[in-house]
């Protein structure tokens, strides 16, 4: 199978060559807009489009009638609309964990540059004064707590790092055990709060959804330390900027933010965000995942993606297949490996009025039977399963109640 890939951002260009390599007609328009996009896709009407930082409307989605696979060049994907891709059928992939590294590194650079008030020594050093006695004395990490809200991937490169700089480590993630946090050698919290009064430095990598919007706020840094360091490589969404100010300003917290609630959309603009002028907030530009060895790890990643969708329909990283679908029932079915027999247990269903949400078909070694395992919203009649047992081919049929989860 070929395809047309258009990419609508940045990307490596080993990357743009091993997709050319696959068959693809490859496009790399890096300077489309999330106002060009729509346009776009309904002229070259792609079945893959590749983005990094472009946001994908439901206009964009709809645009294109062969437009099939998504894949966000990176681990977020929430400039993604992903129920608009959802109700079109559009796979939505990600690449995660490909840039943890280079999004830890830049945590620990924040880190630093706040205990140290690197970059305030460096103005001071360029406008030609020296003011050692300003910066004589730091806290030091050694020995102190991190806090990491969120243990993903990029949570435990943080992690990582802060035991090589003899830390202590405590996590909370929404679904973070006792038992996941013991295996990654670091202290469950079940708390957010209390993590805030244990830390010494928090760094905030959760995922971005509606969930974690606002995550950071009044109560959790006022029950930060005085003095200490909060850095957010995860999303301006995350924490409540207003508060966060009063706190840098009343409190002495330095905060190391690599990204901000708004930001432009270009990469040369005017920042009139007050925070990030503000004393005691050392910032950087939404760089995080920003390096060479990043760019080429997501750009592996995003062939493979592409490659497993080419060769087998599937695709890896998909962040938009349902976790729990209206099935109740679970219509079991043995049967001889013919042509037409699952079109009669189909056509039967259809007659019943019951839709399939999942099902999967298992060939037996040989291939002379199979066994097909079909999720249903609810459960036929027992004349309806008749029928499919009268079905010559049809060897066994049987329900099952489906368990709910969590």
């Amino acid at each position: 199978m070929t395809a047309r890939v258009l990419v609508a951002d940045a990307f490596e260009s080993a990357g743009l060559n091993a997709l050319r390599d696959l068959g693809c007609e490859t496009l790399h328009e890096p300077e489309l807009t999330a106002a060009d996009l729509p346009a776009r896709l309904a002229t070259l009407q792609p079945e893959v489009l590749v983005v990094r930082e472009t946001a994908v409307t439901a206009a964009a989605m709809e645009a294109s009638s062969r437009l099939a696979l998504v894949v966000q060049a990176g681990a977020g994907t929430e400039e993604i609309d992903l129920a608009a891709a959802s109700r079109r059928g559009v796979f939505v992939s990600n690449c995660p964990g490909r840039n943890a590294h280079a999004v830890a590194e830049l945590a620990w650079a924040l880190v630093l540059a706040c205990d140290r008030r690197v970059p305030d020594q460096v103005i001071r050093m360029r406008e030609g004064k020296w003011d050692r006695a300003e910066f004589l004395r730091s806290a030091g990490l050694h020995g102190r707590t991190m806090g990491i809200v969120g243990l993903g991937q990029v949570g435990m490169e943080i992690a990582r790092r802060a035991k090589t700089f003899g830390m202590g480590v405590v996590a909370w993630s929404r679904h973070l055990t006792e038992d996941k946090a013991d295996a990654a050698g670091v202290h469950f919290c079940s708390n957010i709060v209390n993590l805030a009064k244990l830390a010494d430095v928090v760094c905030v990598c959760v995922a971005v959804n509606e969930e974690t919007d606002g995550l950071i706020g009044d109560k959790f840094l006022n029950a930060l330390k005085p003095g200490s360091v909060l850095v957010n490589i995860s999303s301006g969404r995350v924490i409540d900027e207003g508060a966060l100010s009063v706190a840098v300003r009343d409190r002495g917290i330095r905060a190391g933010l690599d990204v901000f609630a708004r930001e432009p959309e270009s990469d040369r603009a005017v920042f009139d965000n007050p925070l990030g002028r503000q004393q005691g907030v050392y910032g950087t530009f939404h760089v995080g995942a920003s390096t060479e060895q990043a760019a080429h790890a997501v750009a592996t990643e995003t062939v493979r993606v592409v490659r497993e969708w080419l060769d087998r329909g599937t695709a890896p990283n998909c962040v938009n297949r349902a976790r729990q679908t209206p099935a109740t029932t679970l219509l079991s079915v043995r049967h001889l490996n013919r042509p037409g027999v699952l079109a009669h247990v189909f056509y039967t269903l259809g007659q019943s009025g019951i839709n399939v949400e999942e099902m999967e078909n298992i060939i037996y070694e040989g291939g002379e039977a199979a066994l097909a395992r079909i999720h249903l919203d609810q459960a036929p009649s027992d004349d309806h399963l008749q029928a499919i047992r009268k079905n010559p081919a049809v060897l066994s049929a049987g329900l099952f109640t489906l368990a709910r989860r969590a």
